[in-house]
């Protein structure tokens, strides 16, 4: 008992501590605590918006250890209950687009029973979450930006390929979801249908002719993959499928069926299309 007491004792002053610290800081009801940085005294977001933000995770001793800044671009995510104490979720929802906070997250409750927490996140310690929000729209709302996005995106990439085809002199087909072929051979073998495996060569390149990929390259193999099951990207899917063994051509890929907004990294930047030429191979 008398150890437990002296325990208490040399720990007061240390919580006291923290306490004033932090007395700047807000507290919800549910124990995250939060610092208003900036409120641009706008609309707020709610539970199930879809929200924009650029964040860094900070430690105690405000050494970085993230920062969407590292990567480029705000971190898009949707606002969903909080899933345990100091959950920052629960802070989202108090602001709009252009606000700033500070949260402090206690590690304890983000790396609950010790697994995978990092050296930095100390057992009792809050790890410090700064967030600007560029953006914050109900899911409808989103989801109409979005459409309306790449509607716009369609359009430009089908200019782009339809300059790329007269650049080059192609005679190129168009399907019904906008992605472009060129067929140099049809091939005279099995037909690729969807549940296959197809195996198949390809260079592919961008449309200022930068080659970004091909299984032609020194110590590479031809590609194999099951036709129809999303294992590729869907022009590749749907591409592939137009020719049969032995058939060569040329996909000409809008984004929206290659790698869209995202962008695959490297090269691949966002909405970028896509050009491959391929031969089938073999299906079995």
């Amino acid at each position: 008992m008398k150890k437990k007491f002296l325990l208490i004792i040399f720990l007061l002053p240390l919580i006291a501590s923290a306490q004033q610290k932090y007395k700047d800081f807000k507290t919800t009801a549910s124990g995250l605590k939060y610092k208003v940085i900036e409120d641009k005294k706008g609309a707020k977001s709610q539970m199930g918006f879809m929200i924009k933000i650029f964040l860094t995770y900070s430690t105690e001793k405000d050494s970085v250890v993230f920062s969407s800044k590292m990567i480029g671009e705000g971190a898009e995510l949707k606002i969903d209950k909080p899933q345990y104490k100091g959950d920052p979720m629960e802070g989202f929802a108090l602001m709009g687009a252009g606000d700033s906070m500070l949260f402090l997250v206690p590690s304890d409750s983000m790396f609950k029973g010790g697994a995978g927490r990092p050296a930095y996140a100390t057992p009792g310690s809050y790890l410090k979450l700064g967030v600007r929000m560029l953006s914050s729209m109900s899911q409808a709302d989103y989801d109409a930006a979005k459409m309306k996005e790449a509607s716009g995106q369609i359009a430009i990439d089908d200019n782009i390929i339809q300059q790329y085809i007269k650049d080059k002199g192609l005679t190129a087909q168009k399907t019904a979801t906008g992605l472009y072929y060129v067929t140099e051979k049809q091939g005279d073998g099995d037909k690729v249908v969807p549940g296959k495996k197809v195996t198949v060569n390809y260079t592919g390149k961008l449309t200022n002719g930068t080659m970004f990929d091909s299984s032609l390259n020194p110590g590479r193999e031809p590609f194999s993959f099951t036709i129809g099951q999303h294992q590729v990207i869907t022009g590749w899917d749907e591409g592939i499928a137009l020719f049969n063994v032995g058939g060569k051509g040329t996909l000409l890929i809008p984004s929206a069926l290659g790698y869209g907004s995202r962008g695959a990294g490297g090269s691949i930047g966002p909405n970028s299309v896509l050009i491959f030429d391929i031969e089938v191979l073999k299906v079995e």
